[in-house]
Formats: C-alpha cells, structure tokens, sequence
C-alpha cells in the first residue's frame, strides 16, 4: 500500500486486497497517530472484505469522525460493493467513484 500525504489536511491510501488489506490500515494507523486528517481510501485493488476488515474499518471511521475529520471510500469494486449493501453499511460510509472526485468533495465541503 502507498500511504500519500495529499496536503497537511489530507491522506490517501490505496490499499491492496487481503492479506495486505489488513497490512494496509495497520500502517494507515500508525501514519495517523502523528496527526489525524482527512483520509481517502482508495479501494480499486480490494475484491473481498470479511468481518474483521469491517470492523476495522469502522473504527477508523470512528476515530476521524470524533477527531472532526472525513474518511471517504472511493474505487470500490462491485464485490465489494456487495458486502457493504448487504451489511447496510453504505449508509454509514461516505462513498466516492475515484480518488480525484473525493478529493473534490472535499475541497468543496470545507
């Protein structure tokens, strides 16, 4: 996984599917603990997500969310896709086509 610092506000991850996925946001969380920021997910090399990949990625959600920031998902991939519809999380997550167009979202929202 590439760890991108877009600006002092803004991190972008490209995660790879599992078992690095797993790998991805440990290194994700540690990159975060020096400061949080906004953190743009990119998911277009993720095929499969299971139990223990939402959970984490839940508490990353958290974790920004409580600190005032945004996480936004974006690539994701029809499989994927399928297991947050089935879990009802695509409500909870904010959702972008492509890294460019989150990053977009979020010039315009702040």
């Amino acid at each position: 996984m590439a760890i991108e610092k877009w600006s002092d506000q803004v991190t972008i991850a490209h995660l790879g599917t599992d078992p690095q996925f797993t790998d991805d946001l440990n290194s994700l969380d540690g990159s975060l603990k020096t400061g949080l920021t906004h953190v743009v997910l990119d998911f277009s090399q993720v095929q499969f997500l299971n139990s223990s990949n939402l959970s984490r990625l839940l508490r990353l959600r958290k974790q920004i969310h409580d600190a005032g920031y945004r996480l936004i998902l974006c690539g994701v991939s029809t499989k994927a896709w399928s297991t947050f519809l089935v879990t009802g999380l695509d409500k909870v997550f904010e959702y972008a086509e492509a890294v460019p167009m989150a990053l977009a979202s979020l010039q315009l929202k702040n």
